[in-house]
């Protein structure tokens, strides 16, 4: 009797390791102390010394049932964008700078070319955040998950100094609401996409006219990373008064996350575009319009609020980062909470 009898190959696990290890390299920063294969990931703070008040930010998520659908279609190289995109955003609208990630792989059984391909996504998520990919875990449960499936997890630490976080303290009524162009579905809301749709090789792979491409690809498509948009606005010196990352719960639980006591958010419904991909399940599933807002991002990944006289130059940085911006709203007194007209 031995492990692998048992159900865990470590040879594969080092397979494994050997064959993400190019990935990992392109995720590198210059704090980064040591390679890979440690006990634990190290980061130098020596640059966070030169901030006034340094903060530490985290954030930790996963795919949810996204990860199902990969399985499914047999594609596994984006869905570790996803993974860290949840966790940086979230870092991001708060005004904060990720510095690095860990991911966390559970499988039934240990496929080292699958595996690649998921840190591969992990790592192209880091790249386009400018996180450095530091360790992670890959853990084999046999007879606990079929030898075919996996989850992904993972966490990110960034670092803001306090003077520069984004904590919804400033805003005031009048600011303007700006949305940020989604993906598509991103990572939230598939337990309800996997009761609307037919999930089925032979479905995914249907392309629809609607949407220019097949379902599957269309609610494969990664999370969109906003880092760089942010950083491109603070950079133009502009400062956003709150920012919240529309994820599970949509926009009624996530928009009001942002405010502070005695302001409303409202946010028009027609000042962007709804994604085909929302109005196809909308009208698949029969479900109503307010619960897609209460659980889908409806083709906006992040809000945030900044004062009149900065639109045009938030706008101008957003689009220099590469993402698509649109003022939807406005912030005006009243009672916490966000109304869609």
């Amino acid at each position: 009797m031995d492990y692998k009898s048992a159900g865990v190959d470590i040879e594969a696990g080092y397979k494994s390791v050997e064959l993400m290890k190019e990935h990992v390299k392109r995720t590198m920063r210059e704090e980064v102390m040591g390679g890979l294969g440690g006990f634990s990931g190290a980061f130098s703070l020596a640059k966070i010394k030169e901030m006034e008040e340094p903060v530490l930010l985290s954030g930790t998520d996963g795919c949810g049932t996204k990860v199902k659908l990969a399985m499914i279609m047999d594609k596994h190289d984006t869905i570790g964008i996803d993974a860290v995109a949840m966790c940086v955003n979230d870092i991001a609208c708060a005004g904060g700078e990720p510095l690095f990630f860990l991911d966390y792989i559970a499988c039934g059984k240990n496929y080292p070319e699958k595996i690649a391909a998921i840190v591969g996504g992990v790592a192209e998520g880091c790249v386009q955040s400018d996180a450095a990919l530091i360790g992670g875990e890959t853990a084999e449960h046999p007879g606990l998950m079929p030898e075919d499936e996996y989850d992904l997890a993972g966490f990110a630490v960034g670092v803001s100094d306090k003077k520069d976080m984004i904590t919804g303290e400033e805003l005031n009524a009048g600011d303007v609401l700006i949305g940020m162009a989604s993906t598509g579905v991103h990572s939230n809301g598939f337990s309800l996409v996997r009761k609307v749709f037919e999930m089925t090789r032979e479905s995914l792979d249907t392309y629809y006219e609607e949407l220019g491409t097949t379902l599957g690809e269309a609610l494969l498509a990664p999370t969109r990373i906003y880092v760089k948009a942010l950083k491109s606005i603070k950079n133009a010196g502009v400062r956003v008064h709150a920012c919240s990352h529309i994820t599970g719960g949509g926009f009624y639980e996530n928009v009001p996350r942002m405010l502070k006591d005695g302001t409303h958010a409202v946010i028009e419904k027609d000042s962007y575009p709804v994604l085909p991909i929302f109005k196809l399940m909308a009208k698949v599933g029969n479900i109503e319009e307010k619960m897609m807002y209460n659980t889908f991002n409806m083709g906006l990944g992040m809000v945030l609020a900044v004062d009149p006289a900065d639109v045009d130059k938030t706008m101008e940085a957003i689009k220099a980062a590469g993402d698509t911006p649109y003022v939807v709203g406005r912030i005006e007194d009243g009672e916490k909470g966000v109304t869609l007209c």
